[in-house]
């Protein structure tokens, strides 16, 4: 085994040429256990058609060893030849002593490809034969939580942590609560993210707990550890909006607009925290400073219909119906449709006394607003004024319909009708 050292102690010292120059003896002349050894070494430190083409060398020698079908299969899945490995697995004996390997390679093959039923077959397969084995219940906890199968990741993984809370690196608590808030069980999901971080700190996990405790209803912990995430990390974009959003609900305004205003530094190009910035600045009375987020919002999406509205609303505040227009015309000169532009341009046309472009925008609206009692109100009115006594009445009956006690609409009604 000394040249099999040697290979490595060059590999290691950066002089990967000489080592392969002696690799290439050891393809030609060396042992069939040098052959072996150096074939897992090269395939850990990822020379894969190296490890390839010693383990297809050994296979000629041993053509049905399954551990040397299940180190070639695994070479050629990381190389990308996944059909490859598949037709290597196949191979294996259903009695050989590699053969669940070889189900849970082919159980994650599958799954690659969007197999999941073949997949859960193939690692249903493998728990009959080691129905002890906990990795095989992670391997259908994560298939099943990619699926979204939620309840049964849930139920599988709680196998899994009587035994184990990592595998591989993956932190068992906490794909628990990942499949736990997914599920809308934020209290519990809570308590599993703080199990995960009791296993090691990890800065997603933490921001998945401040994410979830604001789901919750646990504001004040959902903002000490959307803190710690910006601490450990500022430019974590997620966190900001996430943060604002519950500072407001402490109605923290100022402390809201500070963290959506941080995030946008970060992440100029957030449409949504412009968008978030600008509903804060409303609150806080500053009408300017939100018609420049959402205006801001606008400029990164041309087609963000949510900042258009948001403007508008602003605009009929402020009167300024010719902006409303403005907007509304960007809109269609972009083929976007929304039914509330129809009720917007309505109100502006009639605003700026445009009352027969009104009237046949807000005929246009009825289509989409029949039954929402603020758009009758709009519509029953504006035919008011334009003496459309006929259609009015039609209008305040259906708004009666839904407030039968109203007496303005009774007032209004019998005076059509007399």
């Amino acid at each position: 085994m000394e040249r099999v050292n040697e290979i490595i102690a060059l590999l290691e010292e950066g002089q990967q040429e000489k080592a392969l120059q002696y690799y290439n003896d050891i393809v030609k002349s060396g042992s069939n256990e040098e052959r072996f050894v150096l074939g897992e070494e090269f395939f850990q430190l990822g020379f894969l058609e190296e490890a390839k083409q010693l383990f297809t060398l050994l296979l000629k020698a041993y053509p049905e060893e399954g551990e040397l079908l299940v180190l070639l299969a695994e070479s050629e899945m990381e190389l990308g030849n996944e059909e490859e490995a598949i037709s290597i697995l196949e191979k294996i004996n259903s009695e050989d002593a590699s053969f669940p390997q070889a189900l849970l390679l082919l159980a994650d093959l599958y799954q690659m490809d969007g197999l999941y039923e073949v997949s859960e077959q193939k690692l249903h397969q493998a728990k009959k034969i080691l129905p002890e084995e906990i990795i095989i219940d992670f391997a259908l906890a994560e298939l099943y939580a990619e699926q979204g199968r939620l309840m049964d990741a849930i139920n599988a993984y709680k196998i899994v942590l009587q035994a184990e809370t990592v595998i591989g690196g993956v932190n068992i608590n906490g794909r628990m609560a990942d499949c736990l808030s997914a599920g809308g069980a934020f209290e519990e999901a809570v308590t599993y993210y703080k199990k995960a971080l009791e296993e090691k700190v990890e800065i997603n996990t933490v921001f998945n707990l401040g994410l979830t405790s604001l789901q919750a209803g646990f504001t004040q912990s959902a903002i000490h550890h959307l803190e710690e995430v910006k601490a450990l990390d500022p430019s974590f974009h997620s966190l900001y909006l996430y943060l604002a959003k519950a500072y407001e609900r402490e109605e923290m305004l100022k402390e809201a607009y500070e963290a959506a205003s941080d995030g946008m530094k970060q992440d100029e190009f957030n449409k949504d925290l412009y968008l978030y910035a600008g509903k804060l600045a409303l609150k806080l009375g500053d009408e300017g400073n939100a018609e420049k987020q959402f205006r801001e919002a606008l400029a990164i999406d041309p087609e963000f219909i949510e900042a258009v509205l948001l403007l508008n609303k602003l605009f009929f505040t402020q009167d300024r119906f010719d902006d409303v227009m403005e907007l509304i015309q960007l809109m269609e000169g972009q083929n976007i449709e929304e039914p509330q532009f129809l009720w917007d341009a309505a109100k502006s046309l009639q605003g700026l006394e445009k009352y027969s472009e009104a009237l046949n925008k807000y005929r246009l609206a009825y289509t989409y607003f029949k039954d929402q009692p603020d758009f009758l109100y709009d519509y029953g009115y504006f035919l008011l004024e334009e003496g459309k006594r006929k259609e009015a009445a039609e209008i305040f009956n259906k708004l009666l319909e839904s407030d039968p006690s109203n007496a303005e609409y009774m007032e209004i009604i019998d005076q059509l009708t007399e």
